[in-house]
């Protein structure tokens, strides 16, 4: 059993090309007992987005706090702090900070999604 606060745990940058001013907290996974899935938070600062991508896994998204844009196979979907999302296996996607503060969002994959 795991309970904890997000704010003990140090965001992680994310350092890839395809990415920028973004940082993502782990917090639940096979670690903490959930053998098959991991929990993290993404955070994208100012200007900040994920890569654009594909990949075999889906994964759930709840947003937090902030406002963004999910783009999904193509289209522009303006989100923000309540919104959710379900991005299946193989679609390209990517997530942009589209507001002047941070932007936040669960992000729940399988253990193979976790680097």
């Amino acid at each position: 059993m795991t309970v904890a606060h997000e704010k003990d745990i140090l965001a992680t940058t994310i350092d890839h090309p395809q990415v920028k001013n973004a940082a993502m907290k782990a917090l639940i996974g096979p670690r903490q007992g959930w053998s098959d899935y991991v929990m993290r938070v993404v955070e994208l600062d100012t200007d900040g987005y994920s890569p654009a991508h594909a990949h075999p896994w889906p994964h759930i998204n709840y947003m937090l706090e902030g406002k963004g844009i999910l783009l999904l196979d193509g289209r522009e979907h303006p989100v923000q702090a309540g919104s959710y999302a379900f991005v299946p296996a193989g679609s390209h996607h990517q997530f942009k900070n589209a507001g002047p503060g941070k932007f936040r969002f669960i992000c729940i994959v399988p253990k193979e999604g976790h680097q």
